[in-house]
């Protein structure tokens, strides 16, 4: 299975999604933030990042430049609760596989990780 990393800076969101990913066999890691995300990716070995648009210190969409940039195989699916922030990822959309809009369900984030890994 993958080695996912979460960034998301709803605690129990990222917590939520990281159980879920498990119950899949996937081995999950988790950031507060964009930073700490990038700090995390140096770690090595991921194979997908699951990151929110809308965070502090860095946001999801800097954190989906630096990662394509650094570690072109990896897969990055954002999520985001915003409309307008789904806009502002068009320019990643080379780079990325999908948005998932939130809220979503348990079932819904499930299939958009397995979507992103197998494509």
């Amino acid at each position: 299975m993958a080695r996912i990393l979460i960034t998301e800076d709803e605690d129990s969101l990222r917590s939520f999604v990281a159980r879920a990913l498990r119950l899949d066999g996937h081995e999950t890691y988790e950031a507060a933030d964009g930073a700490e995300g990038l700090e995390r990716l140096q770690e090595g070995g991921f194979d997908l990042l699951l990151s929110d648009i809308r965070m502090p210190v860095m946001d999801g969409i800097e954190l989906a430049h630096k990662a394509a940039s650094a570690y072109p195989g990896m897969k990055i699916l954002l999520m985001t609760g915003y409309a307008e922030q789904r806009e502002r990822a068009d320019d990643l959309m080379e780079k990325i596989v999908d948005v998932v809009s939130k809220p979503f369900a348990l079932p819904d984030i499930r299939k958009a990780v397995a979507h992103a890994l197998a494509a």
